[in-house]
């Protein structure tokens, strides 16, 4: 949700504006909407890398590189989410827009938050 509003508030919107089709703020909705997109696969990033142990293991304790697939996954995953936000052909067919890089790169710490959450929870629920 920060992700859009980021995108749309950068755009010039106020609470209330149109965004409708035809609206000078119509491309900035659909890069929101591309935005939260992003924010989600984002996120996943960091739940993959959380859900790679089990219990209170902790990621440093099994490595980040120790798994490959995991690894072809997120390349294939973020290589894939590229591909519908700057091609052309895929934007038209799943309605995405282009996100300029502050956009991209606003989303680069949303994988470690939610690992850093799922740690965080991890390590106050051990027993003591």
């Amino acid at each position: 949700m920060g992700g859009f509003l980021y995108v749309l508030l950068r755009a010039g919107w106020q609470p209330g504006d149109d965004v409708s089709t035809g609206s000078p703020l119509h491309h900035a909705y659909i890069q929101a909407t591309t935005m939260s997109f992003l924010g989600i696969v984002s996120c996943q990033l960091g739940t993959a890398f959380a859900a790679r142990t089990t219990g209170h293991g902790s990621l440093r304790s099994i490595g980040f590189f120790s798994n490959p697939l995991l690894l072809w996954g997120i390349a294939f995953e973020l290589a894939f989410a590229a591909a519908l936000i700057y091609v052309p052909v895929l934007q038209a067919v799943f309605g995405t827009a282009a996100l300029p890089l502050d956009a991209v790169l606003f989303t680069l710490p949303f994988p470690v938050i939610v690992w850093g959450v799922d740690a965080l929870v991890r390590s106050r629920s051990r027993p003591r």
